[in-house]
This record gives structure tokens, sequence and C-alpha cells, in this order.
């Protein structure tokens, strides 16, 4: 768990589970309560004596009751430490899930603007060709003009792009010289 935030580890704390729960007093005192009037009522039994039935028949009661009290306060008291655990968990599960909506938000943002600039290129790159094709049908349009068109000169259209061809050989001559020099 390397990449794991800090919420989540306290979240890790709170969901994981203690390992064994430890016994508590309360419920030792009762079960010795309960020991303690089984073993009074098991000696009086033999005894068949009424004071000692009746006393042993009341200090059980007593007894049991005391157990059912203490019993239902060990309930309630697991109840509320649950009910805590649970608001921590809560607390964890809320702390997580802002922090991913945060982080979704930021993507959500970042990719929306990434899109957007794509779009934006695309848009861009399309009107740049749109108006290469038509620069390049014009150009066809003008050759075929020019090749329907009669030469007054008698000079063909092959000599004067050759002528053309040449002078601008000549023309960047000294310049690509005057360049090495430089270099």
């Amino acid at each position: 768990m390397a990449d794991v935030s800090p919420s989540a580890e306290s979240f890790m704390d709170v969901v994981r589970p203690a390992r064994r729960r430890q016994r508590s007093v309360r419920l030792v005192v009762a079960v010795t309560l309960m020991s303690a009037a089984t073993l009074l009522v098991a000696l009086a039994l033999p005894t068949g004596s009424a004071l000692w039935l009746g006393l042993s028949a009341v200090f059980a009661l007593a007894c049991g009751w005391a157990s059912a009290r203490i019993v239902w306060t060990e309930v309630l008291q697991s109840r509320r430490e649950a009910a805590r655990d649970r608001a921590r968990q809560a607390q964890a599960y809320r702390s997580m899930y802002a922090e991913r909506a945060s982080e979704h938000a930021e993507f959500t943002t970042a990719m929306t603007d990434r899109m957007s600039r794509r779009d934006r290129e695309v848009a861009d790159l399309q009107a740049e060709v749109e108006r290469a094709v038509r620069r390049a049908v014009g150009a066809e349009e003008r050759v075929a003009e020019l090749e329907r068109t009669p030469d007054p000169t008698g000079v063909g259209v092959a000599d004067v792009v050759a002528d053309l061809v040449a002078w601008e050989e000549r023309a960047s001559a000294p310049r690509d010289s005057a360049q090495r020099k430089h270099a």
C-alpha cells in the first residue's frame, strides 16, 4: 500500500476490526454472581430446610436480577461503542469521498481543457487543409487557363519555366556562397 493517502490509512484503521474483544469485567462479575447463586441453591437443596431453600431462592433471584442489569449495561455500552465506530467510519468515508470528488473534478477539468485544445487544433488544421485545397484548385485552374491561352510571343510554357528555374539558381548561388563564408 505504498500509494495509499493519509485519509485512506486512517480509514483503514477505522474499518479494520479488533482481533479479539477483551472480556468485560462486568460480564465476569455477572457470571460470578450467577455461579454463586447456583452453588448456594445446589447446597441448600440436599438439606431440605425451608429456611435454607428460601434464603438461597431469594439470593438466587437477587443475583439473577443483578446479573441481568450488569449484562444490560454491557450491551448498552457495546451498542454505544459500535455507534461511535460507525460514526468514525462514516466520517472516514465522507473524507475519502470528498478527496476522491475533488480529484475527479480536477481530472475532469484537465481532460475537458485537453479536449478543447485538441478540438481547436483539429479545427485549425482542417481550415488550413481547406485553404491549401482551394489554393491547389486555383493553381490548377490557372495552369489549365494558361495552357489554353495561346502564347503571343511564340515562347512555350516549358521555355518560360526553364528560364525561371535557371534564373532562380543564379540568384541563389551568390547568397549560398556568402553564407558559407560567414559560417
